[in-house]
């Protein structure tokens, strides 16, 4: 499967009403603060509607009378209509205000949780900032959509029909006239909408670019000292600044084009008006108040046209953030969970550990990593895998713990598809110390039970004892502080041998079934890879360990020692065999 997100292929195109449809979800459980919302919108419409006919009438009937008492009467009228719809204003932006943020925190939620869904090739294939960027914001548009730009769309469109009726009721012909402009611009908005959504799209696609850029180097940035090359760095953000810089630029181009030929517009709708009116009046087919209330209308028919071509420009931002998202919700894992009916029949009891049965793995279609691999693990042993670098011996224990499916072939484990293994036991029986260990912010204590739910519960003084009955108290002690020890983010306060420690320490406590160290001390002195060596004889007799190291010394008291390379596997008679399999790069025929 494909998992390279700025590579999926372009969504076919939708109407913008397809569009919002595709939004409803979103607001699943808000239909009551939506109603309340809708209803303080038409409200307030309906007296941005009313005005005009009261001024209109105010004018002809009391000013143009000089009737003084009956202006100001309905003049406080007026006033009442005006107040009313300020609170209802209010009470629309706090409801939606309300729904945008919970709209936001589902959002956030959902993505999240899709991406503890996906497996570790669709974070191999994406780059991290790029994440955050959809993460963070492309939501953020979408809340903006729904906190300001809906309701206010909903609202324009009413008072824009309204009007329209208005202006056609009072006179059709003047009102064909001022509604003409209107026609010509929705042309314009259907020829130059996508284009528009387009350039939004390119802009938070580098903007996406731009924060993996950062996160890259800043992740990075020891290496980049070392080496000296701050130039590499700058150049880099340089170019990736000036990118963004470019589309964010077509992008505000887009999105302001639209107000400047709505402003156009207007202004020929009122010179339109202005010009029928004075010969109607001439002809004493209109009275002066129409004219102003006609004027009202007018201005209330493109004033909101004006606020739709910036939130028409919003509402494109909010479809092309939606189209990102979107992309990582609809995506689905290619590790499906079998159910426990399609696990095999063979008694766990007398099955091997672990077995590949005709595994072949490939990263990419060109080139094959594992080819009709045939490999039996059985409890309690110890097996080393040596080879080259690049020579698939990582790859071959990351098949062990399900990190990926075999591309062809299956992977057994006790007995059992490992497919139909439930997660939370394989995670349980299966333990892995990474050639670089992930670490977390917080505790040593957080660090080491991370994901233990056995130890969750204990005080320190209880997980203590449990650590001293591991063998594991010693290695504490080399940190400041014991369990209460911090560890910053990364654990980049910390060596890369000290981080080893403690991944061994979080996944030794968990006393596996199967054990694989991927180079998991590479970066410790041999005085403590002894003591490491000690504490792994007193796990249970049945654990079985799956050792991948480049020091010979490390594997020579393994059972058996298998040489990968390429696209096979083949067993070592012994050490000397191993040495020469490794100095003559021998591949399987």
């Amino acid at each position: 499967m494909n998992y390279a997100l700025n590579s999926q292929p372009p969504r076919p195109k939708v109407s913008i009403l397809q569009a919002l449809k595709g939004l409803l979800p979103l607001v699943h459980g808000e239909r009551s603060s939506l109603v309340y919302a809708g209803l303080a919108t038409l409200f307030n419409s309906l007296v941005n509607l009313t005005a005009p006919l009261l001024i209109a009438h105010i004018f002809d009937t009391y000013i143009a009378k000089h009737q003084f008492a009956g202006m100001l009467r309905f003049s406080a009228i007026l006033f009442l209509l005006y107040a009313t719809g300020l609170f209802t204003s209010y009470s629309q932006t706090r409801l939606m205000g309300s729904v945008g943020q919970r709209v936001l925190f589902s959002l956030r939620s959902r993505i999240f949780n899709k991406l503890q869904e996906l497996p570790v090739a669709f974070f191999n294939a994406n780059k991290t900032g790029d994440l955050i960027s959809r993460i963070n914001n492309d939501t953020d548009k979408l809340n903006q959509f729904f906190s300001h730009t809906l309701v206010q769309f909903m609202g324009s469109i009413v008072i824009m029909v309204g009007a329209a009726v208005f202006l056609l009721s009072i006179n059709f012909w003047l009102g064909v006239a001022a509604l003409t402009p209107a026609a010509l611009l929705l042309i314009f908005t259907r020829l130059v909408s996508p284009w528009v959504k387009r350039k939004n799209a390119e802009s938070m696609a580098s903007t996406g670019m731009l924060s993996a850029e950062v996160t890259e180097s800043l992740n990075n940035f020891r290496v980049i000292v070392a080496f000296n090359r701050r130039d590499f760095f700058r150049s880099r953000f340089a170019e990736a600044n000036q990118n963004n810089y470019k589309k964010a630029l077509m992008a505000g181009i887009a999105n302001n084009l639209f107000t400047p030929v709505f402003g156009l517009s207007s202004t020929l709708a009122q010179l339109a008006v202005l010009v029928y009116s004075l010969h109607l009046i001439a002809t004493s087919a209109f009275t002066l108040g129409l004219l102003i209330s006609y004027l009202a209308y007018v201005t209330n028919f493109y004033n909101p046209l004006r606020q739709l071509a910036a939130l028409w420009a919003n509402l494109q931002v909010a479809m092309a953030g939606w189209d990102r998202i979107s992309a990582i919700l609809q995506l689905q894992s290619d590790m499906p969970q079998l159910p426990a009916a399609n696990a095999g029949s063979e008694s766990a009891g007398t099955a091997p550990l672990l077995e590949f049965r005709d595994v072949s793995f490939q990263y990419t279609p060109e080139r094959f990593i594992l080819q009709n691999l045939n490999l039996t693990l059985e409890r309690g042993k110890t097996y080393a895998l040596v080879g080259p670098t690049g020579g698939g011996k990582t790859t071959t224990a990351s098949l062990m713990a399900r990190l990926y499916d075999p591309t062809t072939g299956s992977v057994w484990f006790s007995g059992r598809d490992i497919r139909a293994v439930d997660t939370a036991e394989r995670a349980r029986r299966i333990g892995f110390i990474l050639q670089e260990p992930v670490l977390f912010s917080g505790s040593m204590r957080d660090n080491i039970l991370y994901g233990n739910a056995e130890y969750a519960g204990l005080d320190d003084t209880a997980l203590l004892a449990v650590l001293e009955s591991s063998g594991l108290a010693s290695l504490l002690q080399r940190f400041d502080g014991g369990l209460q020890a911090k560890v910053a983010s990364g654990g980049d306060s910390l060596s890369l041998g000290q981080k080893q420690l403690i991944a061994f320490m979080r996944a030794v406590l968990r006393r596996p079934d199967l054990l694989i160290l991927d180079e998991a001390t590479a970066n410790i002195d041999t005085v403590t890879e002894q003591l490491l060596e000690s504490i792994l004889q007193k796990l249970p007799a049945h654990t079985t360990r799956v050792i991948i190291a480049h020091r010979l010394n490390t594997i020579e008291n393994a059972d058996e020692i298998f040489f990968v390379n390429g696209t096979g596997i083949t067993r070592a008679s012994s050490m000397h065999d191993a040495v020469d399999m490794l100095l003559h790069g021998q591949k399987v025929s």
